[in-house]
């Protein structure tokens, strides 16, 4: 029988309380194959059968809230790909910190390279993050307005690449069930107020049209109220956001200039704007979770849970989704070394009759390239 879910997680955590070490589980495969779907059972079962030592430090049942951050992350963090409806497009660990008596004391989540080429660009079949369409199909007409945004998808550059409904995603109900667990997870109505119209900004900043200058190779804002609309999102004033993008300030010696750009160079930057903006947006949504997870109790022990972004070959693959798939063949290599050729190599100091099997050894120069250009390129 193949491992089943729940006992890796039990098994790991007698481990732990037996031999008094930290352990660590890796839930990998190619998108689809129900990574994201094991890591929240595996965290569910630990918060259901161990219980927790205090409240957190709110008073809140640290349990809950550890479960209620898999659909908040999962809003910000996961997206439909042509394998998947609910794909994981970043990495995370999550340490789960455990007390003498093997109570959960704490925990914390670490992400890895969210795919941030997402927001900008999405193949035929696919969709951007889940948050944006959430937003638009849950949020009330008051809210709507707030945001300046519309419940159209098809509105906004940045989610008319590729599809906009999906059949097994409830996004009304979706956006709903993200509310309510940042509540629990204690972001104000306040503070999820910035974060949506931050998101908001990004949308209507995705919407800029650039016109090229007859006189110069610079450019102009063809439409402004889209530029207008995102600065009022963000809090900062709009003419100064024009300038930066038309006519940045560089150094140049010892002294500053402003630099004209062509409407190529200012779509790059607006691109490589919205895609900071979000990843920061995520960022901080995780660091609040991780707040909101910590305790003043100590952390004797820990098991770590690590879910990866499965690997997947687009018509049009982003740097992202390069690293992605590395990752992911280094870690099958990683399994089959343990798990395949050093077993191999005890038959062989055994004496048993065996005929060796090459487990993707092949791949290790390719893997070994694609690590020295990745080194040059970081």
């Amino acid at each position: 029988m193949p491992p089943h879910i729940y006992t890796v997680a039990d098994e790991s955590y007698q481990t732990m309380i037996q031999q008094r070490e930290n352990q660590s589980i890796l839930i990998t495969g190619e998108s689809g194959a129900g990574k994201t779907e094991n890591t929240k059972k595996v965290i569910q079962y630990f918060a259901s059968i161990c219980g927790v030592e205090s409240k957190s430090t709110d008073g809140s049942n640290l349990d809950e809230q550890l479960v209620r951050c898999n659909p908040v992350l999962e809003a910000f963090g996961n997206a439909k790909t042509i394998k998947n409806d609910n794909s994981s497009r970043f990495g995370k660990f999550i340490r789960i910190h455990f007390g003498t008596q093997g109570k959960i004391h704490s925990a914390d989540i670490e992400r890895y390279l969210l795919e941030k080429a997402r927001v900008t660009y999405q193949n035929p079949d696919e969709r951007s993050f889940h948050i944006f369409y959430q937003m638009l199909k849950g949020m009330s007409p008051e809210e709507l307005k707030d945001c300046l945004l519309t419940n159209q998808p098809n509105n906004y550059a940045l989610l008319s690449n590729g599809d906009v409904i999906v059949d097994s995603l409830a996004d009304l109900e979706l956006f709903q069930e993200t509310q309510q667990c940042m509540g629990v997870l204690n972001f104000s109505n306040e503070m999820q107020r910035k974060i949506f119209k931050f998101a908001a900004g990004v949308l209507h900043l995705g919407n800029t049209q650039l016109k090229a200058n007859k006189r110069d190779e610079g450019c102009t804002i063809d439409d402004a109220q889209w530029i207008d609309k995102a600065c009022h999102m963000f809090g900062v004033n709009a003419v100064e956001m024009t300038k930066a993008l038309i006519k940045p300030r560089i150094k140049v010696g010892s002294e500053y200039v402003h630099k004209g750009q062509n409407a190529g160079q200012v779509k790059y930057s607006i691109s490589a704007l919205c895609k900071s903006i979000f990843e920061k947006l995520f960022k901080l949504v995780l660091d609040m979770c991780n707040e909101t997870l910590e305790t003043k109790l100590r952390k004797n022990f820990f098991i770590g849970v690590l879910d990866i972004a499965g690997f997947e070959i687009f018509d049009f693959n982003s740097f992202e989704q390069l690293c992605i798939n590395l990752t992911n063949e280094k870690i099958q290599q990683f399994f089959n070394h343990h798990m395949f050729t050093l077993e191999q190599e005890e038959y062989r100091k055994e004496g048993i009759k065996w005929d060796f099997i090459d487990f993707g050894l092949d791949l290790e120069l390719l893997l070994s390239s694609l690590r020295r250009i990745w080194v040059c390129l970081l």
